[in-house]
């Protein structure tokens, strides 16, 4: 009999986030993998379950040696939950290895859906997310932090990404710098917690902000670029280039032509160009 692997979504702040099937997983689990064990315990009391099974840490710096241990269980039939200290596994938490390690084995993983920084803030955000990238936690130093941003001097999708509240200042200052102060982003602190607060701004505003000091955990959104028009100038080379190929004029405009520029508006410039 084969066992399985479950991810489990705890709250972030608010008790009354935590799932009935967290409590059911809670309660019968044969091990619980927990990042914190003394957390998932306050947990647990916090809401009227007795864990039953055997409780191990699952952090950073023993996830590796813990990995060989947690598969065998689930080879010899036992359900092993992995809960983090808040939050859905894997997420800028650990958990991917155990889910790789399981998925090579080829044994069953399932996820007790729930609370989620990046999704809560995407919603609160006030901003464009139909579409969004995940960056974790940006580089610690500002040169790394700057030509982390320039990254996504061009993204089209919303980033949200995770900060410590000691370097908010510093790395609002940076995406400052490097994306100007008019793009919008928004932060969000303590989500779910009694003092949860949503600041919304371009990221001058909000740079000018954070210099007094944040607390807490902190997610930011930072808003996709808009996308800038192509000078029809800067694509006459091209057009004569597939021209050159073989390829008709209207076809090679069409094949050219993108964002902000229509294919009439450079076939034109093109006819323009070999009349100068």
């Amino acid at each position: 009999m084969i066992g399985r692997l479950v991810l489990a979504a705890t709250p972030m702040g608010d008790i009354g986030d935590a799932s009935d099937r967290l409590r059911a997983a809670l309660g019968s689990a044969d091990v619980v993998a927990a990042e914190d064990t003394r957390r998932t315990k306050s947990l647990a009391a916090a809401l009227g379950v007795t864990i039953t099974g055997r409780v191990v840490s699952f952090y950073d710096q023993v996830e590796v040696n813990r990995l060989p241990a947690l598969v065998a269980d689930i080879e010899e039939g036992r359900t092993v939950l992995l809960v983090t200290d808040a939050g859905m596994p894997s997420v800028s938490d650990p958990g991917y290895r155990l889910v790789a390690a399981c998925v090579d084995k080829d044994l069953p993983v399932t996820c007790l859906p729930g609370p989620s920084a990046v999704t809560t803030a995407l919603a609160l955000s006030g901003l464009p997310v139909e579409r969004f990238c995940f960056d974790g936690f940006p580089p610690r130093k500002s040169g790394q932090r700057r030509a982390w941003f320039e990254t996504l001097r061009t993204e089209p999708r919303a980033c949200v990404f995770f900060e410590a509240p000691h370097r908010l200042a510093a790395c609002l200052e940076d995406a400052v710098e490097v994306l100007g102060g008019e793009r919008r982003a928004a932060v969000c602190r303590e989500l779910t917690k009694t003092y949860e607060e949503v600041r919304r701004g371009t990221l001058a505003e909000l740079a000018a902000w954070a210099v007094d000091g944040a607390r807490g955990e902190i997610t930011v959104v930072l808003e996709g670029a808009q996308p800038v028009a192509a000078d029809p100038e800067d694509l006459v080379e091209e057009v004569e280039r597939l021209v050159a190929d073989g390829v008709r004029l209207k076809d090679a405009c069409a094949q050219v032509a993108g964002e902000g520029v229509s294919k009439r508006e450079l076939y034109e410039t093109v006819l323009a160009a070999r009349r100068d």
